[in-house]
């Protein structure tokens, strides 16, 4: 057998027993397990068709309407029509928060606990009216939602293992405050949330309800970009960071159950359909959608040296990616922080104060050809004329290939 077809079936194999066995704790906390999802189809994956950013009918803010449970009754008749094909939502192995969010999650402060995490592990940055926590994806991993509130604001922070993605969302729906939790279903191999306050199922990648009650909502997304812990605690030392000892869980925090996920050659896990091949299904992409135009540019093409700057235009709009390296994948090797650098990526607006800048890279940092100010990959600039200035955070996904084509299936993918 090739060694490539030989990985596909461990990781398989792999993803099934760590989907199961994260759903086991030392009690009884999750329930029961489920089997495994049906095998794969030839019919090609259904996108989700975009829509309103209000609930389909009739609904008053501060009301939400009711109905079944998608969870227990995903073709009810009492819900408006599907987003997608119900055959295309497939079960990936544990039944409904078998692997599960954390509800209370207690954090750390930055200056007390810069070493807590090696430099290279990845971490889910969030920053909201001044409130900066890192996520780490060590414990992401193992539980993909945490439902918190940031700076004020209510949100679930989550993360996708099988289509390397993490989103956050404000978790108010028509001004109803509620949590997520994860649903144990799949599509298009990634994550499907419920809330908990109707039980629709929700995608996971662009937080549109799919199937139940609420179908046709739209969360807001918040940006939340993937990073290494090193450059966290240097562009937010007053910030927090999850701590995972804490969680109520008992996991083997910083262990990869995905060893060998991330690799180009292979498929992902449980996608049903053809996929797009104008590039390779878990080729790593940093993918950007404004208004009406998305764009995915190849990892490899933005990773150089120590640091790149990439000076773009979408949808008219001028934009910079900043990637820069030092980023460990979390879906390498067997332990996160010796996973193969992959860098992190910041997408922003480069127009400030009304002018446009021209980025350069310059060793580990970035420079402005207009003012010489100096930039972090957080999109702040630490010296220079602009020094304090913050760039607006475009939202971006660093994600593979065959989940951003879904998703976005007119999307153009530059590799040069």
């Amino acid at each position: 057998m090739k060694r490539t077809t030989m990985l596909a079936v461990l990781v398989a194999i792999a993803l099934v027993a760590a989907a199961c066995g994260a759903s086991t704790t030392d009690d009884t906390e999750t329930g029961e397990s489920t089997s495994a999802a049906p095998s794969t189809s030839e019919a090609p994956p259904t996108t989700v068709a975009p829509t309103s950013t209000t609930v389909i009918g009739t609904t008053v803010t501060g009301v939400l309407p009711t109905g079944p449970s998608a969870l227990d009754d995903p073709d009810s008749a009492d819900f408006p029509e599907p987003l997608v094909p119900l055959d295309e939502i497939i079960y990936g192995g544990p039944p409904p928060d078998g692997i599960p969010p954390i509800e209370e999650p207690t954090f750390l402060d930055v200056a007390g606990n810069p070493e807590i995490l090696d430099p290279a592990e990845p971490v889910v940055a969030l920053e909201i009216n001044g409130d900066a926590r890192a996520y780490p994806v060590r414990v992401l991993i193992w539980h993909e939602i945490v439902n918190d509130t940031v700076g004020g604001v209510p949100v679930s922070v989550t993360y996708c293992p099988l289509c390397n993605s993490a989103v956050s969302y404000r978790r108010e729906i028509n001004g109803v405050e509620t949590t997520f939790g994860t649903s144990g279903k799949l599509f298009a191999s990634a994550l499907v949330m419920y809330d908990r306050a109707t039980e629709s199922l929700w995608t996971h990648f662009d937080g549109r309800a799919i199937v139940g009650v609420l179908t046709g909502a739209q969360l807001e997304p918040i940006g939340s970009p993937l990073m290494a812990w090193g450059d966290f605690r240097s562009a937010y030392p007053t910030g927090k960071i999850l701590d995972w000892t804490e969680t109520g869980f008992s996991r083997d925090y910083g262990s990869n159950p995905y060893v060998g996920y991330d690799d180009d050659r292979t498929q992902p896990f449980l996608f049903r359909g053809g996929l797009d091949d104008r590039g390779l299904a878990k080729q790593r992409v940093v993918g950007i959608a404004v208004d009406e135009e998305a764009v995915a540019y190849d990892l490899n093409l933005l990773s150089d040296g120590e640091a790149s700057a990439t000076n773009i235009i979408v949808a008219d709009q001028d934009l910079v990616i900043l990637w820069k390296a030092g980023q460990a994948s979390a879906l390498d090797a067997g332990v996160l922080d010796e996973g193969r650098d992959v860098g992190s990526v910041g997408v922003f607006s480069r127009v400030v104060e009304g002018r446009s800048l021209t980025f350069l890279a310059e060793g580990e940092q970035f420079v402005d050809q207009e003012t010489g100010s100096v930039w972090l990959i957080s999109g702040e600039a630490i010296s220079g004329t602009l020094e304090g200035s913050r760039l607006e955070r475009v939202e971006h996904l660093d994600t593979f290939w065959f989940a951003w084509s879904t998703y976005q299936p007119d999307t153009v993918l530059i590799e040069e």
